[in-house]
C-alpha cells in the first residue's frame, strides 16, 4: 500500500481541485466521526481520502475498472452513470494505491448507495461525504452535521431520506438498494 503521503499526491494528480478539496473535508469529518465512535480512525482517514477516487474517469473507464475489478454492480446501478465511480473506486483503491482492506473498500463501495447491512465506518464515510465541511449549505444540512455526533445510523438514514427527496423534487431517478 502507498504511504498517506503518496496517495495524497497521487489522488491530488488524478481529480480535479474541487473534488481533491471535498475529499480532504470527507476525510477530516470522518476522522472526527471515528474519535466519537471509537472506530479504527487510519481506516476512516484513508477511506475518505480515497472515496471519490475513480471521480475523474469517463464512464467507460469506470466500467472497465468494474469489469476488471470483478466488482458487481447492484441491480439496475449502471443506469445511474454518477454512482459508478463508488465501485469502480473499489478497483481504483485496489489496483493504483494497493490498498486491501475490505472494510476501507467496502466504505469506498458504499458512500454513494447506503445499503441496509452498513458498518460503523460504512456509516461513517457515507455521513462525511454528505456532511463535509466544503458542502454548499441546503435545507437539513445542519441538522444532520449536528445529528451526525449523536447517533450515526440516524444520521445515515436521514441522508438517505434528504437524498431521495432531493432526487424527486428535481425529476431525478432514485437509486436504492
Amino acid at each position: 500500500m502507498l504511504s498517506f503521503d503518496e496517495m495524497q499526491l497521487k489522488l491530488r494528480g488524478s481529480i480535479s481541485p474541487h473534488r481533491y478539496a471535498h475529499s480532504l473535508g470527507v476525510m477530516e469529518t470522518a476522522v472526527k466521526l471515528a474519535k466519537i465512535y471509537g472506530a479504527n480512525v487510519e481506516k476512516c482517514r484513508i477511506a475518505g481520502l480515497l472515496h471519490d477516487c475513480a471521480k475523474g474517469m469517463s464512464t467507460d473507464e469506470m466500467l472497465s475498472a468494474i469489469q476488471k475489478g470483478g466488482i458487481e454492480l447492484y441491480d439496475g446501478e449502471e443506469a445511474h452513470p454518477q454512482l459508478l465511480h463508488a465501485p469502480a473506486g473499489v478497483y481504483v483503491a485496489k489496483s493504483e494505491y494497493g490498498v486491501a482492506d475490505e472494510e476501507i473498500l467496502s466504505a469506498i463501495r458504499s458512500h454513494t448507495v447506503a445499503g441496509k447491512n452498513m458498518s460503523l465506518i460504512d456509516a461513517i464515510i457515507n455521513v462525511s461525504d454528505f456532511i463535509e465541511p466544503g458542502r454548499r449549505s441546503f435545507e437539513g444540512l445542519q441538522e444532520v452535521r449536528a445529528l451526525a455526533e449523536k447517533d450515526i445510523f440516524a444520521a445515515l438514514e436521514e441522508c438517505k431520506r434528504l437524498t431521495k427527496e432531493y432526487c424527486l423534487k428535481n425529476g431525478q431517478s432514485v437509486f436504492s438498494i
